[in-house]
């Protein structure tokens, strides 16, 4: 008995509450890009503390250590779409949030996508091209894997029909990419190829960028300047991060049921994404990557499994409480107590995402005039201004929009 209740007691202090969670992601998204990094002992931090210390690096221009960071978040995740049985065996015992933070694989894409721009920021084109490569056969891994997903949940949830109605009826809200992509990591690797005169590679990457962004004119242009040799000039690129990507918030359903000598509590707890809004709108920018779309055309999937494991844990717990309250023994009453509680603690949703993450990627392609002076408006009002050297070179600029502040990157691309 004693070990029962040492057992149940330690599962309870192990677990930790999803509204915690959600409170300190809370807390990183409004305190975006102002908080400083001094924690530099990368291998001492989970995975999604990782990100973020990478994330708030890149943008105090601290290249070398963002690199360093993305590196070993690349080294620890080299599988970010395999499974692990003994993972979800200790999110049904202990909860989800006791396992380290599993990426998505568009996060994977999005390390790739910084890296190649602190690549070009620090003039190591060798390395960009490198990370170009091996960003690609990731995403062609990712395809793979987001496919058998796909496969592996149909089959499940033939067997559970009202879930996957109700699951249908639920995903049919959002709108999701049909496949694992990221737009603005084809087109920057595009734009690399265009400047560098690699006309073939350019031609390739820009082909599949106006295939993901199929109404983006400035894609179109770039493709078909490749598809002549011929490399632009006197040209900048203006890509521009706004808003944040879908946070999760948990939702919980408790149900007293009374059996046999105690009452049983049967709850189910789900994430849910809730959507944020843009900071601003630039005029005359164009939509390159829908962050939104591209969370959700995983999340839809992974939700089916998250459904299944939710409804096999509040069966095992179920069964766990009213078993205790039913052992006839002395200490019954304090089991079932116990494994209420414990019940109640264990079941959590996973609701943690990489919290920085755009909800929008746009592009403005623009020439550079003598007066070397790009300024950027919305709703006829000056958001920012940026200057670009007038020497006959294209350059790169990188905008994140924040809560508070923004972040302005200029590049010259050689």
């Amino acid at each position: 008995m004693f070990r029962s209740i040492k057992f149940l007691t330690v599962c309870v202090l192990l677990s930790a509450c999803a509204a915690t969670t959600e409170a300190r992601l809370d807390s990183v998204r409004e305190n975006y890009m102002t908080a400083a990094t001094t924690d530099t002992n990368f291998s001492s931090q989970n995975n999604l503390d990782l990100l973020i210390t990478a994330d708030t690096l890149f943008h105090n221009d601290d290249y070398s250590g963002a690199d360093a960071a993305y590196e070993e978040f690349n080294r620890r995740n080299i599988d970010t779409t395999g499974g692990s049985f003994s993972r979800e065996a200790a999110s049904l015992v202990f909860g989800a949030s006791v396992n380290e933070y599993k990426p998505y694989m568009m996060d994977a894409l999005f390390v790739s996508y910084y890296q190649l721009w602190a690549a070009l920021a620090t003039g190591r084109y060798n390395d960009a091209r490198v990370i170009i490569n091996q960003s690609y056969g990731r995403q062609q891994d990712m395809s793979l894997a987001y496919k058998n997903t796909i496969e592996s949940n149909q089959s499940k949830i033939i067997e559970n029909a009202e879930l996957n109605k109700k699951l249908e009826s639920e995903n049919s809200m959002w709108a999701a990419y049909t496949d694992i992509m990221n737009p603005a990591l084809m087109y920057l690797s595009g734009i690399y190829f265009l400047n560098n005169g690699d006309f073939s590679d350019a031609k390739t990457y820009l082909a599949r960028a106006n295939g993901m962004s199929p109404n983006n004119t400035f894609v179109a242009t770039d493709l078909s300047l490749a598809e002549k040799h011929i490399t632009p000039k006197n040209t900048v690129w203006v890509f521009i991060e706004d808003g944040f990507a879908p946070k999760l918030h948990e939702r919980r359903v408790s149900v007293p049921v009374f059996m046999g000598d105690g009452m049983s509590i049967v709850t189910i707890a789900m994430s849910e994404p809730v959507f944020t809004n843009n900071f601003t709108n630039i005029s005359g920018a164009q939509k390159l990557a829908d962050v939104d779309a591209m969370f959700m055309t995983e999340y839809k999937e992974y939700r089916t499994n998250d459904s299944l494991r939710a409804l096999a844990a509040a069966t095992g717990r179920t069964a766990l409480q009213t078993s205790m309250y039913n052992s006839r023994s002395a200490s019954a009453p304090l089991m079932g107590i116990l494994s209420t509680i414990y019940s109640e603690v264990t079941t959590a949703a996973e609701v943690r995402t990489w919290p920085t993450l755009p909800k929008t990627i746009s592009v403005l392609r623009v020439e550079n005039n003598k007066s070397g002076l790009i300024e950027l408006r919305g709703s006829g009002n000056l958001v920012m201004k940026m200057n670009t050297p007038y020497d006959g070179s294209n350059y790169l600029v990188y905008v994140r929009v924040g809560p508070n502040n923004e972040d302005t990157k200029v590049i010259k691309l050689k």
